[in-house]
């Protein structure tokens, strides 16, 4: 009988160059940021090496982001969430009702035409709870496609919101849904830093195995070593909620003695009233700059002298990579919790500082950039080959599942 070890060494050198790669069909629905989009496509960037790869988005595609070279990408009518997490049309072609029809036609559409081997889905049944009429329809179908089955997996970011109203209710539910849907959860985190069960708690223990992938951050060309500017660099993410933090930064550079100069980057999706509003309210300010986005944000941080930001996901991973001089300030609300767990952490571990959103104010922000400007972060070691190892792990399970399939058939022999 072929040994397992032997055929995951085999899965690891990949498909043959000259044999189809096995299709991958990847659900991803951002809803309020760009962060689950931003890292759903550097794991795509990494999948193209074993699988053709087609990606459902179902939020905004914001300007300027990038599609990887390779991947095939579906636009559904995009659908996003207010922050009263109540679900809104962002097509003006559709409201939520025939925006929510249309995407379930074009999802089984694309299931029926790619008949993926593997079927990825991005956070859910962890989150997206107000998408699920679209998603189990599409891994049934996938699950019940001519063929083989498609192998189902969920990429799942470090940390889980867990202060929920419901909470008990939505783990427990979530677990119920990884077990009877999922073969796989890959969890894009180090688990020195985060693990799943720090954030989710349900009654009974999940059997869906779980995979530690080490953190995802975007694949880029070395570059030499810049000296820092002067300037601070202040950002929100995809800026939906940033404003507050940008208008506390102008109000505390008045309070500042010598202030350094500041580049504030809104983001594309801060409100179009909002950056109307910031524009007039540097007209003729010497020392700030207003930029609406830019292509890579660790680049900006390795010339600053400080950053300023929120804490989710790729913003902590950038200032991490970027080796910058940080504050961050997490969005939190009653019931989102996810940044500020991350934050704590990653202080604790001296990478970064910490500020509390709900108390900062103009004097209580320029005290903390005056302790920001004397402070020297410490490396974190974490894992950050998360986008590489999901790719090998997903292609490891599908070799895997196919060998089985197959009844450990010559197919099954390496190349």
């Amino acid at each position: 009988m072929f040994r397992e070890p032997e055929l995951i060494a085999a899965a690891r050198r990949g498909p043959p160059a000259a044999a189809p790669r096995p299709a991958l069909l990847f659900y991803c629905q951002h809803s309020l940021g760009i962060g689950h989009l931003t890292r759903s496509f550097a794991l795509a960037a990494a999948l193209l090496e074993y699988f053709h790869v087609v990606l459902l988005n179902g939020g905004r595609l914001p300007p300027g982001l990038p599609v990887p070279g390779g991947v095939e990408l579906i636009d559904l009518p995009a659908l996003g969430m207010d922050d009263g997490h109540t679900v809104i049309s962002r097509d003006c072609a559709h409201d939520v009702a025939q925006a929510q029809s249309r995407r379930r036609a074009l999802i089984a559409a694309a299931v029926r035409q790619v008949r993926p081997a593997v079927l990825l889905v991005e956070l859910f049944p962890f989150g997206r709870k107000k998408f699920t009429g679209e998603i189990l329809p599409m891994i049934r179908l996938a699950r019940r496609q001519p063929g083989r089955p498609a192998l189902v997996a969920c990429s799942l970011r470090d940390i889980l919101v867990d202060a929920r109203p419901d909470q008990q209710h939505h783990d427990d539910r979530a677990r119920w849904l990884a077990d009877r849907y999922f073969d796989s959860v890959l969890v894009h985190a180090d688990p020195s830093l985060a693990r799943l069960e720090d954030s989710f708690h349900p009654r009974r223990p999940m059997r869906v195995p779980v995979h530690y992938t080490g953190y995802v951050v975007p694949a880029r060309a070395e570059r030499a070593s810049e000296p820092r500017g002067e300037r601070l660099l202040f950002s929100a993410g995809g800026g939906i909620v940033g404003d507050a933090l940008f208008r506390t930064a102008l109000q505390a550079r008045l309070l500042m003695h010598q202030p350094p100069p500041m580049r504030i980057i809104a983001g594309p999706f801060l409100p179009e009233p909002h950056w109307q509003s910031l524009q007039q309210a540097i007209r003729g300010v010497a020392g700030v700059e207003l930029v609406r986005q830019v292509p890579d944000m660790v680049v900006e941080m390795r010339r600053a002298h400080a950053s300023i930001s929120q804490c989710g996901y790729n913003t902590a991973l950038d200032i991490v990579v970027s080796g910058v001089p940080a504050l961050v300030v997490p969005y939190s609300t009653s019931t989102e919790n996810e940044q500020s767990v991350r934050a704590s952490r990653l202080a604790a571990l001296g990478a970064m500082r910490h500020a509390s959103a709900a108390a900062l104010d103009a004097q209580r922000l320029a005290e903390e950039i005056d302790a920001l400007l004397a402070f020297t972060p410490r490396a974190a070691a974490l894992n950050l080959d998360g986008a590489a190892h999901s790719a090998r792990r997903l292609y490891e399970l599908h070799a895997k599942a196919a060998c089985t399939a197959s009844n450990w058939s010559a197919t099954c022999v390496p190349v």
